[in-house]
């Protein structure tokens, strides 16, 4: 066991909240147990670095509770976020060595982690962990993709709304809930931190949220505290097919 290991924490594969969608949501109960073999936890608090950009990436892991968000530094200092980690998504890449982005956590943020030479040997015989993982890598493509519609196409109210809606829906995944009914979560980031990672101002964000508030699609309890009364409200907001569906 390295020093960076949790001990303390010891969660059982079954009652895990992200079982379903985890990487190993597809494992069968000795292929679990196999991953418990090379599995430990790490924990972080908020602020905290989770991996620079060009460190020796020594595991993978599952984000079990919390939220980081992913970054990537210009040669002239500058920074900007390129993604957020939610609970049940993977971080690290087998067959990489190194990280290419920086990863912080915004929240208090516990994974799931597995040491990556053993993981890269379970996925080359684990057909079941190798699907799952591809699956995983095609739905970040695709999520990629839709990101780039919001930054280069949608106005500002629609921005805000679709990224309330992306957390929305994966809150309502985690609970195996139907988005389509009121939603309760906390918003895991600052204003300053939506505004960097949407490409708006300071301002314009608290605008817009204001402005989502009057007009009844959100309601604010605090400044972190959101209820959404009708799902396909906000997603009409936000510019997308309002399908009910589950957010992969």
């Amino acid at each position: 066991m390295t020093k960076d290991e949790v001990p303390s924490v010891t969660l059982q594969c079954g009652d895990c909240t992200i079982r379903h969608r985890a990487v190993c949501a597809r494992c069968t109960p000795d292929e679990v147990s196999d991953l418990e073999k090379i599995k430990f936890y790490r924990t972080y608090e908020a602020g905290q670095t989770i991996v620079w950009a060009g460190d020796d990436m020594e595991f993978v892991a599952s984000v079990v509770t919390g939220i980081a968000t992913i970054t990537q530094a210009m040669e002239d200092g500058r920074t900007q976020m390129v993604g957020l980690l939610l609970p049940s998504d993977f971080v690290g890449r087998p067959g990489r060595t190194t990280a290419a982005y920086n990863v912080t956590a915004t929240t208090d943020v516990l994974m799931c982690c597995f040491r990556r030479k053993p993981f890269e040997a379970m996925i080359e015989r684990t057909p079941h962990l190798a699907q799952r993982l591809l699956q995983m890598t095609l739905d970040e493509l695709d999520a990629a993709r839709e990101w780039m519609l919001l930054l280069g196409r949608k106005t500002a109210r629609e921005k805000i709304a679709s990224l309330l809606s992306i957390i929305a829906r994966r809150n309502a995944s985690l609970q195996m809930k139907n988005p389509s009914e009121s939603m309760t979560f906390d918003l895991p980031l600052t204003r300053e931190a939506m505004a960097d990672y949407l490409g708006l101002t300071l301002e314009t964000v608290s605008r817009q949220i204001s402005a989502l508030k009057r007009d009844g699609i959100i309601i604010l309890d605090g400044k972190r505290h959101v209820t959404v009364p009708d799902m396909e409200a906000l997603l009409l907001e936000a510019g997308d097919d309002a399908d009910g569906g589950l957010f992969n």
